[in-house]
């Protein structure tokens, strides 16, 4: 089973968020290449899951449809 995605990470500079195994950025294990994979956060900033439309945090969905009437 997959490790639950962090939507906000502390600290996600740390780690390397190419797989499930989010190996600390200086010590990658799983040889995801030389550089490791940012965290989309840093990428795309703090709406990052909105804008992305991810499946993360408590399986809400971000913009419910409104009622029909």
């Amino acid at each position: 089973m997959a490790k639950k995605f962090p939507e906000q990470p502390a600290h996600p500079e740390r780690n390397c968020w190419g797989c499930d195994r989010y190996c600390r950025a200086d010590s990658m294990l799983c040889g995801n290449g030389s550089e490791r994979t940012q965290h989309p956060i840093e990428l795309f900033g703090l709406e990052w899951a909105k804008a992305c439309g991810a499946d993360v945090g408590d399986g809400a969905p971000a913009d419910p449809a409104p009622a029909a009437g």
